[in-house]
């Protein structure tokens, strides 16, 4: 930490050396146009707590997937296991289940509706942005604790140019990403980016002596722009993905402390993933009028094999298949952004409203293989657990609506809300083969709708300097569990009331960016992933009862100088269980919510430095803390507070219309040991926990070509 502490104070203090070298190119920050309100706005009048996390960034930080991206932003955690298909954020304290997130990853409008297909590679992409807050008014129902919006880079209609990155790292990674965009004609632009990846694992099993959780993934994007005139655009993105990975690397909790990154098995297990999606953005800017039309097909399959007593015994193996194709159609309807209604002299409206519509089907078949003897001394035979064989289709349709009131060109009053309607139905089935004991099978429907309210209020005080409040309603829409205790199959809807003011600034002619915001949260009927006491390893949503949460964030990134970048990021947050929460029967009341940490602080800095030689020398180098969080509602186990050191260097050099670059990176410098994930695991794991080590020190270098 002290040796990280030292590097950040080395860029600061070359700050003024190194701006007398430089061209003053850039002498303020640029402002960042963020598209998740559903509209294009400077980040800096949004009434809410957003971090943008631009392509810039994502390169200098050699950003590929979006648990790189959360320590930017603060109040965010990802509970990510090595098995890419399970990655759940937590914004603030509210965290995310697979099939019914509260915090859903869009990609160009397209919503991942299951977090199975959210953990992708960040391939062609133009920015990430963090939406930490209530998000139903505008998105509905799996919105309750904010959105992750993904937008891809648009094809070039000027000239064209790519890229090509190697990397080359330990562990026996290595990979190559390429991208081409252009146009084919003054009004058509193309572009394609793909790309490979492949490591060795790390966490070894030394009895068979191979590594479990290696990874090796194949991904794509391909691009169509037709703009016909200047009214008229539409857009077509076709992408897929292909992972062929090892096994989970879960390992007893206790044993993990004791000797890291080591494990000891009778089966090789495996996991693999393909994802492909197809989306059709169509828009229309009028005088008076904008119209935009949003089209998604997201269609996944993943099938896993693991040795799910997690131990050198013949005991436990299980074989799963999940796969989804979910359908979704918007179309929004808003004021033109030059065309606000002028209701007097002093002020005028601008609205959006919108239509939603969505299908989803998906299906699980779950083979739990039991060896002789283990499910009672009695059953001689290997017994086959089917949990589950099941079927859970989902439609549902919101309309959504917003209106904002200008006054005097200072004070801003957005009133909006949007009503949900869906039907979902279940086909469950857990049986035993042979079939020992009576099997159980569940046919049912249920349907869910709901209306949430967003009211908020901004003031400029100044042009660089904005106070707002907001108060906003969440939701997360009931339903089906693909496997549970009997009893258990189905689930009630979440809701949440949001509270959150906040300032933004800029400083000192716009080198300083400072914002903050304070919010609190409360839940009623909160839906939380609790253990199927009745399948090892399977979770099911139950209803626990109420909870709150409150906290602060502040964001400062600083323009020390031209081409010198000092960066800070903190969140606090304070989230319980209300008094009367059960959970599995037990009371919960006043447990920390699991999987929020109590605060996540990152400082940072890059600096780029021209050379007469032509050469460009760029670094970059931040600090990221964690602290201590627990894993389960019951709060009886835990990880203390961690800090994760990472450091970039290289140099550029242009040449003519291109550049060679070359940098050299080192992620967890310090090689900090410690387990972000963990679940109950009583029986089987000595320790009553099962989690997987976060990602060793890894180190490396990357050969890059501009053309």
């Amino acid at each position: 930490m002290a040796r990280a502490a030292g590097v950040l104070v080395v860029l600061a203090a070359a700050a003024p050396a190194w701006a007398q070298q430089e061209d003053p190119l850039r002498v303020d920050l640029a402002p960042v146009v963020v598209t998740a309100p559903k509209e294009p706005v400077d980040k800096q009048k949004v009434p809410a707590s957003i971090t943008a996390v631009p392509k810039a960034t994502l390169d200098a930080a050699a950003i590929t997937v979006l648990s790189d991206a959360v320590s930017l932003a603060p109040n965010t955690f990802f509970s990510e296991f090595q098995a890419r298909k399970l990655s759940f954020p937590t914004f603030r304290g509210v965290s995310s289940g697979p099939g019914n997130p509260a915090i859903t990853t869009y990609v160009d409008g397209v919503p991942m509706i299951h977090t199975n297909a959210t953990s992708l590679e960040l391939i062609g992409v133009e920015q990430v942005e963090f939406v930490r807050g209530g998000q139903s008014a505008l998105y509905g129902r799996n919105a309750l604790g904010g959105i992750v919006n993904v937008v891809s880079a648009r094809p070039s209609l000027t000239k064209w140019g790519g890229s090509v990155e190697m990397p080359v790292g330990n562990y026996g990674a290595w990979g190559t990403q390429a991208s081409i965009s252009g146009p084919v004609s003054p009004r058509v632009g193309i572009s394609f980016s793909g790309g490979r990846s492949v490591r060795e694992g790390f966490t070894r099993d030394v009895g068979r002596g191979v590594d479990i959780d290696n990874r090796g993934n194949s991904f794509g994007k391909g691009q169509l722009l037709w703009t016909p005139n200047e009214r008229w655009e539409a857009r077509v993105i076709v992408s897929g993905e292909r992972a062929r990975d090892g096994d989970y690397a879960l390992v007893d909790v206790g044993s993990l402390r004791a000797q890291p990154f080591r494990t000891s098995r009778d089966f090789q297990g495996r996991t693999a993933r393909d994802v492909v999606s197809g989306t059709v953005l169509v828009k229309r800017e009028g005088a008076k009028l904008s119209l935009s039309a949003t089209t998604g097909v997201v269609r996944w399959n993943t099938t896993d094999a693991t040795d799910l007593d997690y131990s050198p015994l013949p005991l436990l193996t299980r074989r799963n298949a999940e796969d989804a194709t979910q359908f979704t159609q918007e179309v929004r309807l808003a004021s033109a952004p030059n065309a606000n209604i002028t209701l007097s002299g002093s002020t005028r409206l601008r609205w959006q409203s919108g239509v939603f519509f969505f299908t989803q089907a998906y299906a699980q078949d779950a083979v739990n293989t039991l060896a002789p003897f283990v499910l009672s001394p009695l059953v001689p035979l290997s017994v086959q657990q089917h949990s589950p064989v099941a079927s859970l289709d989902d439609a549902g349709v919101g309309v959504y609506g917003q209106g904002t009131l200008t006054f005097r060109d200072r004070l801003e009053l957005a009133i909006g809300g949007r009503v949900d309607h869906e039907q979902k139905d279940a086909s469950i089935q857990t049986f035993l083969t042979p079939p020992l004991f009576p099997g159980s099978t569940v046919q049912a429907d249920r349907s869910f709708s709901n209306v949430s309210p967003q009211v908020s209020v901004s003031y400029q005080i100044r042009p660089d300097r904005m106070l707002y409040a907001s108060v906003a309603s969440g939701y997360k829409a009931g339903g089906f569990n693909a496997a549970s205790p009997v009893g258990s199959e189905a689930f009630d809807e979440e809701q949440s009331w949001q509270v959150e003011g906040g300032v933004k600034t800029r400083w000192l002619g716009g080198r300083v960016l400072a914002n903050a915001a304070v919010f609190q949260i409360d839940w009623t009927d909160m839906q939380l992933n609790a253990p199927n006491p009745q399948v090892p390893a399977q979770f099911f949503v139950a209803n626990v009862g109420g909870a709150h949460s409150a906290g602060v964030e502040v964001e400062l990134t600083a323009l020390a100088a031209p081409g010198v970048e000092l960066f800070g990021v903190t969140g606090f947050t304070r989230g319980r269980f209300k008094d009367d929460s059960y959970s599995s029967g037990l009371p919960v009341g006043g447990n920390v919510l699991p999987s929020t940490p109590g605060y996540t602080t990152t400082l940072g800095g890059q600096v780029r430095r021209p050379l007469p030689s032509g050469f460009d020398l760029r670094a970059r180098a931040e600090v990221a803390l964690v602290g201590a969080l627990k894993y389960n509602d019951l709060n009886s186990a835990g990880q203390d507070a961690y800090a994760l050191t990472n450091l970039r260097a290289g140099v550029k050099k242009e040449l003519g219309r291109g550049a060679l670059s070359v940098d050299a990176w080192i992620r967890n410098a310090f090689d900090t040991r410690y387990i972000p994930v963990a679940f109950s695991y009583p029986g089987l794991a000595p320790s009553g926990f099962l989690g997987e080590m976060g990602r060793p020190r890894t180190f490396g270098i990357t050969l890059g070509a501009q053309f």
